[in-house]
């Protein structure tokens, strides 16, 4: 079947491409995709895009015929598309339909396997990486492991549904917990996006409206909406929307208590309606429609002073003196004390802290981020695949110098780091502070001989010393080049 173009002859009723404003011609023609036209060009440059969109008809027309007979319907169009600019004939036509009858069943990566890709690029928080891997894979297996499958294979199991289990990450600040759920997005290839719960009011009042979260998910998968509805939304600042005061108010509370209600059915499960620029909804309105009880909420927050309540909760519970017994039992046989541990969270404290019941009801796996120690920071530093050590001494090598960091001198940051209580995003900071006056006496217009070769670099080796010295304002960077 040829491919379906649009007249590519010259006058005022040449069809133009509605994407790139280009006129059809031979070289590159029009095609219509689904009532638009769209030139060859632009066809070739989101060739991915329109495979995926195979797919996704695919899966709203499971009868569509696997070979050429897919006719003038939507898919039959995509088709013929792809085939014309990649060329092949009924070979490529193969491929194209392959990929549209493709199920939607994959590989799920394993618990270990998660975690090994974690440890890659989140240093320390073991238990939580642990805890991690094993939701995230129990929810794409949910989703890409064919359980109607399992249900035919064993009757007891047919009418059973899984449900999912969102994520509560509780951490300070700088700990990783944006760098987790960023991470397991990019290993799983689904879309991730990035809400902030600080900016959320109650529907009705001047802020954002909770559905501009799905907006922004929605936008990560070039609004594909069956991409969309597997992807991940990670919820940041979750702390900041607790009730203001436990007492009774005469008024709302739009930007606590009523925005954990206007998130209940977006996180359990319902068909949002999501304006499609964003912003508020009116009643002429067209909305896009999505599925949530497919996507995964990880929710974060630092919830300052939880500790202390759950702290609490356990001293009431352990009334009497045999902790501090054993303790001194401790102290006297001259053993080193244990480690204090992380505290244990339970429903009650985040309940006592101001989030609703109903909503933490619907955060079941809950998991606790330890701040990062000086020794957590050097590595922070040194061993991620883009650690900060790597970048700079990629940035002065564009500069001609070559940078080397001692050992002493990285411990040196880290403890810059861990004096300020800003953890791992602080490191950063406090590397621009240091390098910014070096950056501005060495930094070099761009030339068209290339960088400098390795026996032409200067060098600059920054020791503990140096870099105290520097940070307290006492030496110049500039002058310890050799």
């Amino acid at each position: 079947m040829p491919p379906r173009k649009t007249s590519s002859a010259s006058g005022s009723g040449t069809r133009r491409c509605e994407f790139c404003n280009s006129p059809a011609s031979a070289k590159n023609p029009v095609f219509e995709i689904q009532g638009q036209d769209v030139c060859a060009n632009c066809v070739r440059e989101n060739e991915e895009q329109l495979a995926e969109m195979l797919v996704s008809l695919r899966a709203d027309d499971p009868t569509a015929a696997p070979d050429d007979a897919f006719g003038s319907t939507p898919m039959g169009m995509a088709v013929d598309a792809l085939v014309a600019v990649r060329g092949g004939g009924r070979s490529e036509r193969a491929r194209a339909a392959a990929a549209a009858t493709r199920p939607a069943v994959r590989a799920v990566p394993s618990p270990k396997e998660i975690k090994a890709v974690l440890d890659q690029y989140v240093i320390g928080q073991d238990r939580a990486k642990r805890v991690l891997s094993v939701a995230v894979h129990s929810h794409y297996k949910r989703i890409f492991g064919a359980p109607a499958a399992a249900g035919a294979a064993d009757p007891e199991f047919a009418d059973v549904e899984l449900e999912k289990s969102n994520i509560l990450l509780v951490g300070p600040t700088g700990s990783g917990k944006t760098l987790l759920a960023r991470t397991l997005a990019r290993l799983l290839d689904v879309p991730f996006a990035i809400a902030d719960a600080t900016t959320l009011t109650e529907a009705g009042y001047v802020g954002e409206d909770v559905e501009n979260i799905l907006l922004n998910l929605l936008q990560a998968a070039d609004m594909n909406v069956k991409r969309a509805e597997k992807g991940i939304v990670f919820v940041d600042e979750i702390d900041k929307i607790a009730r203001k005061t436990g007492n009774v108010s005469i008024t709302r509370d739009v930007s606590g208590e009523g925005v954990q209600q206007a998130l209940l059915k977006i996180v359990e499960g319902t068909l949002a309606r999501v304006p499609p620029a964003g912003g508020r909804k009116h009643p002429e309105q067209k909305y896009i429609e999505i599925q949530t009880k497919d996507i995964l909420f990880i929710c974060g927050g630092a919830f300052v002073g939880l500790d202390k309540i759950a702290e609490r909760r356990s001293r009431d519970r352990h009334f009497g003196f045999a902790e501090g017994a054993a303790a001194a039992a401790a102290a006297d046989s001259g053993e080193p004390a244990a480690a204090p541990r992380a505290p244990r969270f339970e429903t009650e404290d985040f309940i006592e802290f101001g989030l609703i019941p109903e909503f933490v009801g619907r955060l079941p796996v809950v998991t606790t981020l330890d701040e990062l120690t000086e020794d957590d920071l050097v590595r922070v530093l040194t061993e991620p695949k883009n650690s900060l050590v790597k970048q700079y001494r990629k940035l002065f090598r564009l500069e001609g110098i070559d940078l080397a960091f001692e050992p002493d001198a990285v411990r040196e940051l880290a403890k810059e780091a861990v004096a300020r209580k800003t953890g791992a995003r602080g490191l950063r900071a406090i590397l621009e502070e240091l390098m910014t006056d070096l950056m501005f006496e060495v930094g070099a217009s761009t030339k068209p001989d290339g960088p400098a070769a390795p026996a032409s670099l200067r060098s600059l080796r920054l020791t503990g010393e140096l870099v105290r010295a520097r940070l307290d304002g006492k030496a110049d960077l500039a002058a310890a080049l050799a």
